[in-house]
């Protein structure tokens, strides 16, 4: 039985190229996708991939191989998970890795702090600076920090970060920082750029609880979510907006 794939366009229904098994095959007896019975091989041999329908090139699973262009066209996590299943990774650029996503994380924050920090000593408002006096107490502290000029500095500084992360990563999944550094935004399901949703969702959810209350905890919380997420390095913003990092050069 020949080994090559059938000329795009003219594969057979039942073609083991263009099988997706949609879960992992019983343990024993008889396989569902097309596998060989007990103790013996089916009529002209294994189909081409594997008793499970792999892919061409290895890929595993069943799945058929990326069109064109897509932008998870190639296979730098090697071949399928096991029990035939396909790897999740299997077709992506490179995942982000954590250092470069933290440098690209500090030059968007510089970018948006320094002409705040101007607009700060332009207009005498105290987001970033409070005073205290005194027998203060943190609570005295805090009511200064969100009312008159620190309240208006704290709504300006929200649009200000929001909206940059959410224009740049909606237009091509790269801010500044990111085409810095070789990275990008993009949608877990497919590669695509992000749509404006889920670039809103994904920047209000960084940076909301950030500049409201949790200055802090946040970030920190946001980077042991990534460190900790398998397989896909999901931050919990990433999680809100369906999104990954890649490397893409």
């Amino acid at each position: 039985m020949s080994t090559e794939q059938p000329p795009p366009g003219e594969r057979p229904e039942d073609d083991p190229f263009l099988k997706k098994p949609q879960e992992p095959p019983p343990p024993s007896g008889g396989s569902p996708y097309g596998g060989p019975p007990p103790g013996g091989t089916p009529p002209g041999g294994p189909p081409p991939g594997g008793p499970y329908g792999g892919g061409a090139g290895g890929t595993g699973g069943g799945y058929p191989p990326p069109p064109p262009g897509s932008p998870y066209g190639s296979d730098p996590y090697g071949s399928g998970g096991e029990y035939g299943m396909p790897d999740p990774l299997a077709g992506m650029p490179p995942l982000a890795p954590f250092g470069k996503r933290l440098g690209a994380r500090i030059i968007d924050v510089v970018i948006v702090l320094v002409p705040l920090f101007l607009i700060q000593l332009a207009f005498g408002t105290n987001r970033y600076v409070v005073e205290t006096n005194k027998g203060e107490d943190i609570s005295e502290v805090f009511t200064k920090s969100y009312s008159g000029s620190g309240l208006a500095m704290t709504l300006i500084s929200i649009v200000a970060y929001i909206g940059y992360d959410w224009w740049f990563t909606h237009s091509d999944g790269r801010t500044v920082g990111k085409k810095a550094l070789g990275l990008r935004v993009a949608m877990l399901n497919d590669g695509s750029v992000p749509p404006s949703g889920a670039a809103l969702s994904r920047a209000a959810v960084l940076w909301l609880p950030t500049l409201v209350c949790c200055a802090c905890l946040w970030p920190l919380a946001l980077i042991v979510s990534m460190l900790v997420d398998k397989p896909y390095k999901q931050a919990l913003h990433d999680k809100v907006g369906k999104t990954v990092v890649v490397t893409v050069g």
